[in-house]
C-alpha cells in the first residue's frame, strides 16, 4: 500500500479489545505489514507456503487472516469502508435498494467434495458465489455455494441477511434466474420488492440491461484478484473472506485516490 492507502485503511480498522478494556493482549506484529501480506495473496493469487521473505512469516499471516475470518473483523474492515465510499459519492450509509446475482467458477482440487457441485446451466464443476450490491457497485453480501445450488434457493437465503443487516432496503433487482414464488415471498415476508429485469425475447447478442450491469461490474471488479479466479479454499467461509478482501482493496484504491 502506498501511504496515502495505507492511512484510509488504518482510519478503518477494527480496535483491538484491549484498547476498549475488553483485555486482550497487545498485538505483537505491524499491522500494516500483516494487511499487505493478505492483500498481496489475494490479489497475486499465489499460495499461503510462498509468501515472500519481505512479509513476516507465512504461518503469522494465516493466523492473523483466520482471526479475522473467524472474529468477523474482516466483515468490518470491509464495511467501514463501504460506508466511507458510499458518504464520499455522496450518498447515505445506508442503501434503499440493491441488484442480486451469482457466479460459477470451478473449484480446485483443494476444495472437498461436499462442498462443491454442477453448474448444468454454466457448465461448471465448483462453487458458486451469491452476492447483493448497493447501486454503486459495493458488496453488500456474500454467500458461497456448492455450484448445484440455484439462485432462487441461495436468495432465500441472502435476502434475509440483507433484510436483517440493511433493513432500509425495499427494492432489489435480479435477473430471470429469481422468478417464480421467491418473488412473492421477498414481497410478502421480507417487505422487499424482487424485481425481475429480462432480456427482450427479439434479442440476439450481448446487451446492457438496467441495473444488472452493475453486479456483473462488480464480478469483473473481483475477478482481478487472481486468487478469485477460481476456487482454492476448503471452507466456505474462507471464500466468503476473500471476496470481501477483494473487495476491500477496490475501495481503498478508490478513497486513496480522492482529492484532498
Amino acid at each position: 500500500m502506498t501511504d496515502a492507502e495505507w492511512a484510509v485503511v488504518r482510519d478503518a480498522l477494527p480496535v483491538p479489545g484491549w484498547l476498549e478494556g475488553r483485555g486482550g493482549q497487545p498485538e505483537g506484529y505491524c499491522h500494516r505489514q500483516m494487511v499487505d501480506a493478505v492483500r498481496y495473496l489475494v490479489a497475486g493469487g499465489i499460495t499461503w507456503r510462498s509468501m515472500p521473505a519481505d512479509f513476516p512469516a507465512w504461518d503469522r499471516v494465516y493466523a492473523f487472516f483466520r482471526r479475522w475470518r473467524d472474529k468477523g473483523l474482516i466483515g468490518e474492515f470491509h464495511d467501514r469502508l463501504r460506508d466511507r465510499v458510499r458518504e464520499a459519492a455522496g450518498r447515505d450509509r445506508e442503501p434503499t435498494a440493491g441488484i442480486i446475482d451469482a457466479q460459477s467458477v470451478k473449484a480446485a482440487a483443494s476444495v472437498p467434495a461436499t462442498s462443491r457441485g454442477f453448474d448444468g446451466g454454466k457448465k461448471v464443476n465448483g462453487r458458486k458465489r451469491h452476492i447483493v450490491v448497493d447501486t454503486l457497485g459495493l458488496l453488500l453480501t456474500v454467500m458461497v455455494t456448492a455450484a448445484s445450488v440455484t439462485d432462487r434457493d441461495a436468495a432465500r437465503t441472502l435476502l434475509a441477511r440483507i433484510r436483517e443487516r440493511h433493513w432500509h432496503i425495499t427494492l432489489v433487482w435480479a435477473d430471470g434466474g429469481y422468478t417464480g414464488r421467491l418473488v412473492d415471498l421477498a414481497r410478502d415476508v421480507l417487505n422487499i420488492a424482487l424485481t425481475v429485469i429480462k432480456r427482450s425475447d427479439g434479442t440476439t447478442g450481448f446487451t446492457v440491461l438496467p441495473k444488472r450491469w452493475l453486479v456483473e461490474r462488480t464480478f469483473a471488479w473481483l475477478m482481478r484478484s487472481r486468487r478469485l479466479a477460481r476456487d482454492y479454499e476448503t471452507r466456505i467461509d474462507t471464500s466468503e473472506a476473500m471476496v470481501r478482501w477483494s473487495m476491500s482493496m477496490v475501495m481503498s484504491h478508490r478513497l486513496a485516490r480522492r482529492p484532498g
